[in-house]
């Protein structure tokens, strides 16, 4: 989640991907953005993999079906794991994503994932506020209220970036969101010492978080994205193996631990047609 876009959350669900999939969990990352917003489909770019477009809303699913709509990223002499996007062309007409959390966690329970990674688009605080004064429950409550969902808050390491975080949080805190089982990335924007403003936000954060976690510079993102993790800096790998045990502390600390079996949705009874 991040409270505005730009805030490194696609980069922060791969790389969260790839350490949760090393730890031998099936994994999958959940791609909710609608698809010309993304670059997850140019990430799994040349798969003939059906994505979410091959899965329809209207009909019960297998779990085969759905493992073969995701595509594959590689990891790097571990275990890959997988995305469900949209990765069609460009011009096909807009996909209608579900809305609802719970959706996206049905389509996850029926593909079999141990973990899921969802990489949410809609702004924090301002769906916070939105649905305050609507009297609804928003996107952000929703998926905080999943089983044993642990959310990862990313901002840029970045005078904007913090203040859009601190202004989240606020709202997170007045909603009586459960922060301290929410993870902080503050992701940098250039190379070298971590901006004062980010130093600081990060003393003030982690005594109401569950952890921060600073995710360093890297030139090969910069330049090429995700599209290859190979050559990724060994400090961006270190990151982002103190980012998973850092979620899964949470976890821990919240449900214990190993952690209980997650509830399953209960599959569509079989309708025959004479």
């Amino acid at each position: 989640m991040a409270a505005t876009g730009g805030s490194g959350r696609s980069t922060v669900s791969d790389l969260l991907a790839e350490r949760m999939a090393a730890a031998d969990a099936t994994t999958v990352v959940l791609d909710t953005a609608p698809r010309l917003s993304s670059p997850w489909p140019s990430w799994t770019a040349g798969q003939q993999s059906g994505g979410l477009a091959a899965l329809p809303p209207d009909r019960p699913l297998t779990r085969s079906q759905v493992r073969h709509a995701a595509a594959a990223r590689p990891g790097t002499g571990r275990p890959g794991w997988h995305v469900l996007t949209d990765g069609r062309d460009w011009h096909s007409p807009p996909l209608a994503l579900p809305h609802a959390p719970a959706a996206w966690l049905q389509l996850a329970a029926i593909g079999g994932w141990q973990c899921v990674v969802a990489d949410t688009p809609h702004p924090v605080s301002h769906d916070l506020i939105e649905s305050r004064c609507a009297g609804q429950t928003g996107q952000t409550r929703s998926w905080y209220e999943l089983p044993y969902a642990v959310p990862v808050l990313c901002a840029s390491a970045t005078a904007g970036g913090v203040q859009a975080l601190q202004q989240a949080v606020m709202a997170l805190h007045a909603d009586g969101i459960p922060l301290q089982r929410t993870v902080v990335v503050l992701v940098a924007q250039s190379d070298g010492r971590v901006p004062a403003v980010a130093r600081a936000g990060a003393a003030m954060l982690s005594a109401r978080t569950a952890a921060v976690v600073h995710l360093p510079y890297d030139p090969h993102i910069r330049a090429h994205g995700l599209r290859t993790v190979a050559r990724l800096r060994s400090r961006t790998r270190q990151a982002a193996r103190l980012l998973s045990e850092e979620v899964l502390a949470a976890a821990g600390a919240s449900w214990g631990t190993p952690l209980p079996d997650a509830p399953r949705p209960a599959p569509l009874a079989v309708v025959s047609h004479s």
